[in-house]
């Protein structure tokens, strides 16, 4: 299937669902789906850079405070349509992870991985001592309007947005993965002094994962502040987006779009569901215990161990 193709479906599949939620009354449901796609967007976002390139980046939820704090500062500002904190926080994520990786992926090794680290210390510091933006206290984001294209509120809106979000970045990485960039990006996780001694752009290859990997982190995170309408620095800055962003692609599979999905659905599901029935303390204990049982069982995730297994049928 082409990508074009591909993503004509991708977004009739999505506008069939939008109007499948219309039946649907129970509030929670939107809450505990809005949770699970941003895990979609953030894995895989995560995933272009470190599935498909082979740099790890543990600063998502640096990238995905830049697009929730955008929304905050523009909001404080100006007040514009909610759409405009979504293009304008994607661009300042793209932005900001162009310029951390021409600062530190002309270096091979584990550099990149330590910038983004430090990336989210110097980003809550800064944030936490912002003013503007509420500080540790917080800052609110209510808004009185109805909810936009007539929808009952705004958490149904906002889950409308959101779902298109994620197909975005779904269509984005599948683009990728299935392109000549992606080959070259393959090719760079595979062996980067061989590609580029076979003539493979390696750091304009590298830029670009990371500029798009970054910006769709940020959009992840653009829509937080509209649909909880209250943000403080620790919610953003949580470690579960660090941890899950890495572990949902490890557990589907790294090196193809279909694995993120996947990981995020399946894990991003099960946690929701042990939030109701037991407890949110326990959401990142059940993803250290899920790492451990798939990289001791099947390192290569979901679609690894699938395709072990259609071979042995062969």
């Amino acid at each position: 299937m082409s990508n074009r193709t591909f993503a004509a479906v991708a977004f009739v599949v999505t506008i069939a669902l939008i109007a499948a939620s219309l039946t649907i009354d129970n509030a929670y449901f939107f809450t505990a789906a809005y949770g699970v796609l941003v895990f979609v967007i953030l894995s895989s976002a995560w995933s272009i850079l470190g599935g498909y390139t082979g740099y790890v980046n543990f600063g998502t939820p640096a990238f995905f405070a830049l697009g929730a704090y955008t929304t905050v500062v523009l909001y404080n500002a100006l007040k514009p349509p909610i759409f405009v904190g979504i293009v304008c926080g994607t661009a300042v994520a793209s932005l900001a992870g162009l310029a951390v990786g021409y600062l530190t992926l002309r270096l091979r090794g584990v550099f990149f991985a330590i910038a983004t680290l430090a990336l989210a210390v110097m980003l809550l510091t800064f944030v936490v001592n912002w003013d503007y933006v509420g500080g540790a206290r917080g800052a609110y984001v209510i808004t009185t309007d109805p909810a936009p294209l007539g929808l009952p509120s705004w958490k149904h809106f906002l889950y409308v947005v959101i779902m298109i979000l994620a197909t975005v970045g779904i269509v984005v990485a599948r683009l990728l993965e299935r392109s000549k960039i992606g080959r070259g990006l393959a090719a760079i996780r595979d062996d980067e002094l061989a590609a580029e001694c076979a003539g493979v752009p390696t750091l304009r290859l590298k830029l670009l994962a990371a500029t798009a990997s970054c910006g769709l982190m940020g959009m992840a995170g653009t829509t937080y502040p509209y649909f909880y309408a209250y943000v403080e620095p620790q919610s953003v800055f949580n470690l579960s987006y660090a941890v899950n962003s890495i572990a949902m692609p490890m557990i589907g599979g790294m090196t193809s779009w279909v694995g993120p999905v996947i990981g995020a659905v399946l894990l991003g599901t099960l946690q929701q569901i042990v939030q109701v029935t037991i407890s949110s303390n326990l959401n990142l204990l059940i993803t250290g215990l899920l790492l451990v049982v798939f990289v001791t069982l099947a390192p290569n995730g979901i679609l690894g161990w699938f395709d072990a297994w259609k071979r042995r049928r062969r």
